[in-house]
């Protein structure tokens, strides 16, 4: 005989409100929901991708109070009370963050799956400002997985712009 384990116990829903790119979201979800699934299936934005779904590719990096986070391998019910920022969230008023441009400029994407992932990433990293060479960026985009090869190009777009801010 298999014993009750119960585990099922906590499947109600839970009521709460996610802060994302600036706009509340008043959401009902399980407790086991990621933050990949409820941006995705719930709130509808799908610029964040669903890669590994085990945290190894970087794809659904997203940028929680300003820190890259992997959302596959976070709990959305969590997430409460904190800035959420997704690709959609990163250009201002119809013009493109200068990530977004550098990557256009320095020629870093190729099939743009990845893309999202990067430059969330990218941009936490910034925030971070523990990035300083070439070797640091590549090392510290480690994370973030670009099957086609774009890899130079992304070092190049986050390096011009963290040229740029140090010229300001």
């Amino acid at each position: 005989m298999i014993p009750n384990f119960r585990f099922m116990a906590n499947s109600e829903k839970h009521s709460i409100t996610l802060q994302v790119n600036g706009h509340p979201y008043q959401l009902e979800l399980l407790p086991w929901v990621s933050l990949l699934d409820a941006l995705r299936e719930n709130i509808s934005l799908t610029g964040t991708k669903k890669g590994c779904d085990h945290g190894q590719c970087g794809a659904c990096t997203v940028l929680i109070d300003g820190k890259r986070k992997l959302s596959c391998l976070t709990l959305a019910v969590m997430q409460e009370d904190v800035a959420i920022t997704t690709i959609e969230g990163i250009a201002a008023e119809g013009n493109l963050h200068p990530l977004q441009q550098a990557f256009i400029d320095k020629d870093a994407f190729q099939c743009g799956y990845c893309t999202p992932g990067q430059i969330c990433s990218a941009i936490g990293l910034l925030n971070e400002n523990k990035a300083n060479t070439r070797e640091e960026v590549q090392d510290l985009m480690s994370g973030n997985l670009c099957r086609c090869g774009a890899n130079k190009g992304i070092i190049n777009a986050v390096m011009a712009v963290k040229q740029s801010i140090s010229h300001e």
